[in-house]
């Protein structure tokens, strides 16, 4: 079984050829696809400017000054160009809705818009839990993670997570298509997968598993050691003083947002993805589930993109120290701008994200 939200450009979708019941069960809710076709779209727009600028300017105060860059920094500007190679897929995405799910812009971008949106789902959900890793040692282990040997392994763990966001996203390079669906009257960006079941539970393992409960379970194990070592500092340092002190507010609200942001932005992208695998299989039947499935997958997808605008808020404009680069790097169009900062404060950046 196949439906109206599986034509759309998302990660995860399966198409195969509508059944003859498709139509009847599209009816039941042909209201709430047109308040999709025409919101959606705009929300979409509105999340790929945000992450534009965000992101650019996330990429252009690390690399601007020219200078080596901490372990730190290496991970999230890689954040920041994987989300930014994410959005800029995202116009593509919002014209597709706002047409009917017909694809008009050839089979070759077809495949090049889907292949690299699936990559950069899994490269930034991995920096993510790299990020994590990274800050448990040097919160946790600080001794242990200083020097050149944390920048050179940082270097050598994103380019094994661009690589492997690579190869999760062959299948999309290479059984995308468009493909004519006379139900619909369109001609839809598809992913023709084969018929046998296998391979709907191998996508189902490939998202939910490696692309979320995994990370998840890694975040959450790296960031509760990283709670648990704060709370430890605090009640050594201020003996007698309850716990959850002032000496570890800020960095307990930053990881907790972290998570947090996490959970709300990909929890029910995977919820309803998962929702979508059962009724692939026809674990679940009727038009309810299908409606129920399909449209809450069309707006899980909203939340998820939203996660490539909150990361530059999360990683790096809570930071106190980024904020003042920020304001000395474009407090003025003049091209000594950067020249201007003083020394103290370039060094200072790398210490951005583990004092907040």
């Amino acid at each position: 079984m196949a439906s109206r939200a599986l034509l759309a450009l998302q990660p995860s979708n399966q198409s195969q050829l509508l059944p003859a019941n498709a139509t009847s069960c599209e009816d039941d809710a042909q209201e709430a696809w047109d308040l999709l076709h025409r919101v959606l779209p705009g929300f979409i727009l509105a999340i790929c400017c945000a992450g534009l600028l965000g992101n650019l300017l996330v990429l252009s105060v690390f690399l601007l000054p020219r200078r080596r860059l901490s372990a730190a920094e290496i991970y999230l500007a890689n954040l920041a160009a994987s989300d930014l190679v994410f959005v800029l897929g995202l116009p593509f995405w919002a014209q597709n809705v706002w047409n009917g799910f017909h694809w008009p812009f050839g089979d070759a971008l077809c495949r090049t818009v889907n292949g690299v949106i699936k990559a950069n789902l899994f490269i930034s959900i991995f920096l993510v839990v790299a990020i994590s890793q990274d800050r448990y040692c040097a919160l946790v282990h600080p001794v242990a993670s200083r020097g050149r040997r944390r920048r050179r392994r940082a270097q050598v763990t994103c380019l094994l997570i661009w690589a492997a966001g690579g190869l999760l996203s062959v299948p999309t390079f290479l059984l995308r298509a468009v493909k004519a669906v006379p139900d619909l009257n369109v001609s839809a960006c598809v992913l023709l997968l084969p018929p046998h079941r296998a391979w709907h539970f191998a996508r189902m393992v490939e998202l939910n598993v490696v692309g979320f409960l995994l990370p998840l379970g890694t975040i959450v194990f790296f960031n509760y050691h990283i709670l648990a070592s704060l709370r430890g500092r605090a009640a050594g340092v201020v003996r007698g003083a309850r716990r959850g002190g002032p000496g570890e507010g800020k960095p307990t609200a930053l990881i907790l947002t972290l998570v947090a942001a996490f959970l709300m932005c990909w929890a029910p992208y995977h919820v309803f993805a998962f929702l979508e695998f059962l009724v692939q299989v026809q674990a679940l039947r009727g038009c309810s589930w299908e409606n129920a499935t399909d449209l809450g997958l069309q707006w899980a997808n909203f939340f998820a993109f939203i996660n490539s605008c909150l990361n530059p808020v999360i990683y790096v404009f809570v930071g106190q120290l980024f904020r003042t680069q920020v304001r000395e790097l474009y407090k003025t169009c003049a091209p000594g701008s950067v020249a201007a900062m003083s020394s103290s404060q370039r060094k200072s950046i790398p210490q951005l994200f583990w004092r907040n």
